[in-house]
């Protein structure tokens, strides 16, 4: 058999469809952010702010996460057409975001041990100066949010692709750019938190309320940063499914002939794509691809192995009542 034609039956492994003007958006934020970030944490160290140190501290983390996002973009471009990887780069994302948010959760802990300090020593605090910078950290937070909005909104729109499986088109939602969107508005509302403290502990001279609102924002990352880690590792230890999407697969093989399922494996492998190995019994066996298309409806359901076993005993079903 010729080699050009066992390419017909090959199919890719390029499940996570990325798009440049994504990284790029997600590229131009993480500069911002990490410019901001070193103007707060600077100027928080400069003018004794917690507050402002815990912004800062937050939009760092944040920065982290974009950057590994945008790092999973590079790589599942790069390495999309790999063979080693078995299942294509989908993954990368997960991995990263995992990571990312272990680095959090140390993040946070530091946080609110310099908060913890702070209430009981202490500093003075330049609040005008402080004030300056917590607004600038808010401006860009927003300006960031706008940029990365403008992809947001579209996702999904347009960029649909052929499923090798199941041959028809659907819509894919980039979820890491949600996520990167929603991490730059939890920026904002820390910055805002920042600029209330150090407004309201102008006027009353309240210094503990800085430092207050360095514990709530370690609270907030700690909370980011859990929620991550335990959606990341669910999926990187393929447990994370949507067990109607299990009873969905089901009732579209078994209400065909006497369809039972004997096995199924199902697992993700990137942040939206799923992959399927079926074990079904049937008195009435048709071709694998019969079956595929059978689960055609199953969006997310990227790459399906079936296995079709024969069962030669006394028929369950009347051969007139097959689909």
């Amino acid at each position: 058999m010729h080699i050009h034609t066992m390419d017909r039956w090959k199919h890719r492994h390029q499940f996570e469809l990325h798009h440049r003007s994504a990284e790029s958006k997600v590229l131009w934020v993480v500069g911002l952010t990490v410019t901001t970030m070193a103007l707060e944490i600077v100027a928080g160290m400069l003018y004794g702010s917690m507050a402002l140190l815990a912004d800062g501290w937050h939009m760092g983390t944040h920065a982290a996460a974009l950057g590994i996002t945008a790092l999973a973009y590079y790589f599942a471009r790069t390495y999309a057409r790999d063979r080693r990887f078995t299942f294509g780069t989908g993954k990368v994302g997960v991995l990263g975001g995992f990571t990312s948010a272990v680095v959090l959760a140390g993040v946070a802990l530091l946080m609110a041990f310099e908060s913890v300090q702070r209430i009981l020593d202490p500093q003075p605090i330049r609040f005008n100066e402080a004030l300056v910078v917590a607004v600038i950290g808010l401006g860009v937070n927003l300006a960031s949010a706008l940029l990365l909005q403008s992809h947001h909104a579209h996702d999904g729109e347009g960029d649909g692709h052929h499923d090798h499986d199941h041959g028809h088109h659907h819509h894919h939602h980039d979820h890491n750019m949600r996520s990167a969107y929603l991490h730059v508005l939890a920026d904002a509302v820390t910055s805002l938190l920042a600029i209330v403290a150090l407004s309201i502990g102008k006027i009353w001279n309240w210094v503990w309320l800085d430092a207050l609102m360095g514990i709530v924002g370690a609270v907030i990352i700690s909370k980011w940063a859990w929620g991550l880690l335990r959606d990341t590792a669910k999926i990187l230890l393929d447990r994370d499914f949507d067990p109607h999407i299990v009873e969905h697969i089901y009732r579209l093989v078994e209400s065909d002939a006497d369809n039972r399922i004997a096995d199924l494996h199902l697992w993700k492998i990137g942040a939206n794509q799923l992959a399927a190995i079926i074990s079904l019994v049937t008195h009435f066996p048709q071709p694998p691809e019969y079956y595929k298309q059978l689960l055609a409806p199953v969006r997310d359901l990227a790459h399906l192995t079936v296995e079709v076993i024969h069962c030669d005993t006394e028929p369950c079903l009347p051969l007139k009542q097959r689909s």
